[in-house]
């Protein structure tokens, strides 16, 4: 429970609580701000809640919020219903028609306060998702009529919503190769798959190839990014709904249906609202689905294999994935290694983009050059295969044709990020043994923070400046990367 005399602020914070910029704050924020009092009656409501609502400020502040929202039941109230139990309600989906007769759609967090004199009351946050449910249920209609059309051909992969085969996994190194056998013998049986890797390792790639290989590769493959969409609408996506099971709703087949025959790949399965792994494994474990709304259960007959860019026990640690869950997802379990462990399949890879570039653009570059290739070999890439292909695209484009990919032709980034040697001469220092002595080590404090800020800087440039992306790159919260984005003063 927050009150609000626990918030820690100067004494310049609680006159700026007491000003009009306070005001300015509140209504300048995306999110809709509603707080009611321990009667029901609203003591804040922001220019963006009234946006939302289709009402004034005046129709609703010092009222009753039943009188402001005549619809409204203590049944189907979250403000009330927090008031009244004092629990927290986090990410709930809320569609209803505003005043101006618009359909509106918010997820919502209501919690309950204590106010600065000991009384009650509760306060929720909306943000409008409207947009993002109409292209979700655009998306599902378009899959629905995809996967209705009986004209499919077995005989041509692009027909079963796939690009790749494990043809395209590209690389020599051995025990890369013995994973795509695995792949390929595992694609042979129906049981659940899990695929292990970081950002950029192909584990997509792996997913279709499992499924290009198996006797399902006339039936659809279906992916859906987990991270992507508020548990609501994720679960309506999945499951499907029924007519009337909340407004707006049709009655129409989720992901687990159109998939009837074939794979679904549920990417960062780690990032599944806990609730929703409980209903998955009864997928699992039954082969049925019930339509939120629904009462009847449909068989379908799916494969469904997983995906996430950390370690089970990381995740178990992290409370993301539930146990009884992992043991149905892995039955089969594959870990993609990181392109800094196989660092011989560099030039192999190098050579395969460079020749699908050549198709596409109609041009005959001649590889990379020696100087490149062992800047590249130095390199840790984070990215992975995907930022491989990245900086071989990023060359082509300033590569005169006829000529080879060199240093000089990458941009200025991808250029300083290659010239950064710190990693690949520590690894050779260690080799010969010849690390610095104590005296000549830096401050361990200094050398750190020098350490932290390339990696904050190379996160952001590798997510084109997307502080949410860097920080599910770097494991941190956005909260924490912005605190040090502003403490080593780096610009975004």
């Amino acid at each position: 429970m927050v009150k609000l005399d626990d918030i820690i602020m100067t004494d310049a914070g609680e006159k700026l609580l007491n000003s009009e910029i306070w005001q300015q704050i509140v209504n300048s924020l995306d999110e809709g701000m509603h707080i009611v009092d321990q009667r029901g009656r609203t003591i804040l409501y922001n220019q963006r809640a009234s946006e939302l609502d289709g009402l004034k400020p005046e129709e609703v502040l010092d009222k009753n919020i039943f009188e402001a929202f005549p619809s409204l039941t203590y049944e189907s109230s979250t403000l009330m219903q927090t008031l009244n139990n004092r629990k927290t309600y986090n990410n709930e989906q809320q569609t209803f028609v505003n005043k101006k007769g618009q359909q509106i759609t918010t997820i919502n967090k209501t919690f309950p306060l204590v106010l600065a004199d000991g009384s009650k009351a509760a306060m929720e946050i909306s943000r409008d998702i409207t947009y993002l449910q109409e292209i979700v249920e655009n998306v599902s209609d378009l899959r629905n009529k995809f996967y209705n059309n009986k004209k499919i051909k077995a005989s041509k992969v692009k027909n079963n919503n796939t690009t790749y085969t494990f043809k395209d996994l590209i690389g020599e190194e051995e025990n890369f190769k013995n994973l795509i056998k695995s792949g390929i013998r595992a694609a042979q049986n129906n049981s659940s798959v899990l695929i292990i890797g970081e950002t950029g390792t192909g584990k997509e790639l792996f997913a279709q190839g499992i499924h290009n290989a198996s006797p399902r590769v006339d039936k659809p493959f279906i992916a859906q990014n987990c991270a992507a969409l508020p548990r609501n609408l994720l679960e309506s996506l999945l499951f499907g709904t029924e007519k009337g099971s909340f407004t707006g709703a049709h009655s129409k087949p989720g992901l687990f249906e159109q998939a009837e025959g074939g794979t679904i790949l549920l990417d960062e399965i780690n990032s599944l609202d806990y609730d929703l792994q409980a209903k998955l494994l009864r997928v699992l474990q039954e082969g049925k689905v019930r339509r939120v709304g629904g009462q009847k259960e449909i068989d379908v007959d799916i494969r469904i294999i997983s995906t996430m860019n950390q370690s089970p026990d990381q995740a178990f640690a992290d409370g993301t994935l539930r146990q009884d869950l992992f043991f149905r997802i892995s039955v089969v379990s594959f870990s993609l290694p990181p392109l800094r462990e196989r660092k011989e399949d560099i030039p192999v890879l190098a050579d395969y983009f460079i020749s699908k570039f050549n198709q596409k653009f109609g041009q005959s570059l001649n590889g990379i050059s020696d100087q490149l290739l062992k800047k590249m070999k130095s390199y840790h890439w984070p990215g992975n295969v995907r930022e491989l292909k990245h900086m071989i695209e990023c060359g082509f484009n300033l590569c005169q044709d006829g000529s080879c990919i060199n240093l000089e032709m990458l941009p200025d980034y991808l250029q300083n990020k290659l010239n950064q040697d710190s990693f690949s001469e520590s690894n050779e220092l260690n080799k010969l043994g010849q690390l610095p002595s104590v005296k000549e080590l830096p401050s361990l404090p200094r050398y750190l923070e020098k350490v932290e800020i390339e990696l904050i800087k190379e996160a952001l440039e590798f997510t084109n400046n997307n502080i949410t992306k860097a920080a599910e790159e770097l494991d941190l919260s956005r909260q924490s990367l912005q605190y040090k984005l502003k403490k080593y003063n780096i610009k975004v």
